[in-house]
Formats: structure tokens, C-alpha cells, sequence
């Protein structure tokens, strides 16, 4: 979650430079080397199952391509810390997506937590005149990626029985590479052409690629196999705050007290939305 708060500051270095789409190529191209070197180093080769290719390219489709095609394109056109804190709900929509589709009962402090944690939202993103703070299409690409990383998690968990997190993570995103090729050669394509190659942009490219799209990823799946997806995700609702605080000592975003207010809400939201245990248990922690 540290480097997934942080990488927010990152891409925004980049987005002065590339744009979305094919930042996010790139990173999965740095990604994708770093564990083929890793890979070679150790001698090791991936070797995957027939019956769970499928699994795979659907994992892959939503995680990583639809889910940065919605991160990326609303980062472009929202501050980094109301990105952060509209990811940070996916521990709270995973109980209603489960309640919708796999039967599930929504508890009390389900339905008390998405509502407190969407008022958050809604303090972050209305100003007091009843305006939009942040662009509404924006807004609307971060909750395609809050969506596909629901059902990433999902399938992600049945892919955790049978390989380990660098294997997943390695296979998913050389999928990513191929899923954004129509998209940066063919809607991003003319930017590409007049790239200008720079150090200030080359380094937190490289830093994304590593960390955020590689080893932040690893660590993610070996906690779903662990903890399991829910509460795996729970910890999504910690990176506003790395967000925040980075965007404010690095890129000297103005963190008023409405976005306080609201980054507050959408913790206390999604801690309520776990059980009563759960949430008794975060308060004595």
C-alpha cells in the first residue's frame, strides 16, 4: 500500500510527459523484464496449466488492463489524493458486489459503512457550493478501476491455489502488455512518436514499473492467499493517507480540510463495513 500510495505521485511526474495508456505500457514493460531477469538468475520457468488459461486472461484483462485503463485515465484528470481515497473504497463495494452476485447477506455495518464512506466521497469531490471539485469523467474512470479490481480479487484468489505471486504477477502482466498495444498504438500513437527522452520523467517511469506494477503486486497476492480477498483489501483504505502526504511534501498538492474531512469518512466507512469483530479489533489496534 506504501508503494501503491506513492506510485499516485509518481505517474503524475510521467502523465507531464506520456500519456495514460502508454505510461502504463511502459511500467508493465519494465515490470515484465524485471522478473525475466529475475527469473533467469534463478533458473526458473513458468510453466501453467491448460485448464487455467482462461482464469488468467480474465484476471489479466481486469487487472491489469481495465483497471489502469480507469486509474490512469482518472489520475490524468484528478488530484492524486481523490484518486487515492475513490481506490481505497474497494474493501467497501467487495461485500455489495458479493451480496449481488454470489448471494451474500449485507450486514448493518455494511450498509452503514457505504454510506458513510461515500458521504466522504462526496465531501472530497462537492464543493460548498454545490459544484464538482473534480472533473465528473475522472471520477467515473477511477470507479471502472474500483469495479475491475473487485472482480480481479476474485479470480485472483482461485489462481493463488495452484501458483505462487511472482508467477501471477508475471504472467498477468505480459497479458497487460499485449491487451495495450491496440490502445497505444492506435488512440496514443502520435504521442508517442515525439517523445522526448528525459531523466525527470525515465525515473519515476522506472520506479512504477518496479515497484508499484511489480513488487507491489507480489506482496498484494501473497496477502489474498493468505488473508484472503476481503481482507487483503481492507488495507486499500491506507493508501489516501500515504497519498496525501506524499502529494503534499513532493508535489505540494493543498490538502484542505474538506479532503481531510473526507479521507477520514471513507476510513471510518470502510472500517465499518466489516464485521463488528473486525472493526473492534482496529479500534483496539
Amino acid at each position: 500500500m506504501f508503494f501503491w500510495g506513492i506510485s499516485y505521485i509518481w505517474s503524475k511526474e510521467v502523465f507531464k510527459f506520456l500519456e495514460p495508456a502508454t505510461t502504463v505500457w511502459f511500467r508493465l514493460l519494465i515490470s515484465v523484464v524485471f522478473f525475466s531477469i529475475l527469473f533467469s538468475l534463478q533458473g526458473r520457468k513458468i510453466r501453467i496449466k491448460k485448464e487455467h488459461w482462461g482464469l488468467i486472461i480474465i484476471a489479466s484483462f481486469f487487472n491489469p488492463f481495465l483497471y489502469f485503463i480507469g486509474e490512469s485515465y482518472g489520475l490524468q484528470k484528478v488530484t492524486p489524493t481523490i484518486s487515492a481515497v475513490i481506490i481505497s473504497t474497494i474493501p467497501l463495494f467487495t461485500p455489495v458486489f458479493a451480496f449481488l452476485f454470489l448471494g451474500e447477506r449485507l450486514k448493518p455495518l455494511n450498509i452503514l459503512g457505504l454510506f458513510v464512506s461515500f458521504a466522504g466521497i462526496l465531501i472530497m469531490l462537492i464543493d460548498r457550493t454545490a459544484g464538482f471539485t473534480a472533473s465528473p469523467v475522472g471520477i467515473a474512470f477511477l470507479f471502472l478501476a474500483v469495479f475491475s479490481a473487485i472482480v480481479y480479487g476474485i479470480v485472483l484468489k482461485k489462481l493463488t491455489f495452484s501458483y505462487n505471486a511472482i508467477t501471477i504477477v508475471f504472467v498477468q502482466n505480459l497479458f497487460g502488455v499485449l491487451f495495450f498495444i491496440p490502445i497505444v498504438f492506435l488512440v496514443e500513437y502520435e504521442s508517442i512518436t515525439t517523445i522526448q527522452w528525459e531523466f525527470s520523467w525515465i525515473i519515476p517511469l522506472v520506479l512504477l514499473g518496479v515497484f508499484a506494477s511489480s513488487l507491489a503486486f507480489v506482496l498484494f497476492t501473497y496477502g489474498v492467499h493468505k488473508l484472503g480477498i476481503t481482507k487483503s483489501n481492507i488495507y486499500t483504505n491506507t493508501i489516501p493517507v500515504f497519498t496525501a502526504f506524499f502529494s503534499f511534501v513532493i508535489i505540494g498538492e493543498n490538502i484542505t480540510f474538506d479532503k481531510l474531512a473526507g479521507i477520514l469518512c471513507v476510513i471510518i466507512g470502510v472500517m465499518l463495513s466489516q464485521n463488528r469483530k473486525s472493526f473492534r479489533k482496529k479500534i483496539a489496534l
